[in-house]
């Protein structure tokens, strides 16, 4: 049930994702990995690049957690939030290798989460069965923006690439997990909504 604690709790969470530096229980994906050599463009195509898929790891954090405060089955409940643990490890990743590319984090981050944390707690509120639905839904599209970033990140940015390939892999797990538990399929014009939503942040995010 929503109350103030549970409103107290988010609103720390949501201060710690904007503002603290995340940790991964996990190795990085790129640790025994070189360095690549890059000129000035490709670099900085790259740390856009791992800018956009930063800005979207914290949309997830916000989806998963106003998602969390809202749903009804504690089952659900537990499963949001252990995907939502997975991303904060996907945000310790990236925002290391926008530093080590000398790029910076999107300046509109504070929004994308508020924005994303106010979707999340809609769509908790509508049942478990959409709120996984649209867990799924939303793992499914990450899964082909993260493809997408493996074809236009420079080829011999191995790094990069390792980060994005797992993080790939946890987003379809998760995508599978909520299909299991129940999670209904979204109607076409939600999805669409949704494709559109993730296209003005993908696009915002590469630039600032």
């Amino acid at each position: 049930m929503l109350n103030l604690d549970s409103l107290i709790i988010e609103f720390d969470k949501g201060l710690r994702t904007l503002f603290s530096q995340a940790h991964s229980a996990r190795p990085h994906p790129d640790t025994d990995l070189p360095e690549a050599a890059m000129d000035d463009a490709e670099k900085k195509r790259a740390a856009a690049l791992m800018r956009v898929n930063h800005s979207g790891e914290i949309c997830a954090q916000a989806l998963y957690q106003g998602q969390a405060l809202t749903a009804r089955d504690p089952v659900v409940q537990k499963t949001l939030l252990q995907a939502a643990q997975e991303e904060t490890e996907h945000l310790a990743w990236t925002a290391r290798r926008v530093h080590e590319l000398g790029g910076h984090l999107s300046l509109l981050n504070p929004f994308w989460y508020t924005g994303s944390l106010a979707i999340g707690a809609v769509a908790g509120l509508m049942g478990d069965k959409w709120n996984l639905g649209f867990l799924a839904e939303t793992e499914r599209q990450v899964g082909r923006h993260l493809q997408s970033h493996l074809e236009k990140l420079p080829a011999q940015d191995e790094k990069s690439r390792a980060i994005v390939a797992q993080m790939y892999t946890d987003e379809v797990s998760h995508a599978d997990m909520a299909t299991s538990l129940g999670g209904a399929e979204l109607p076409q014009p939600v999805q669409a909504a949704m494709q559109l939503n993730s296209k003005v942040m993908t696009g915002t995010a590469y630039w600032v």
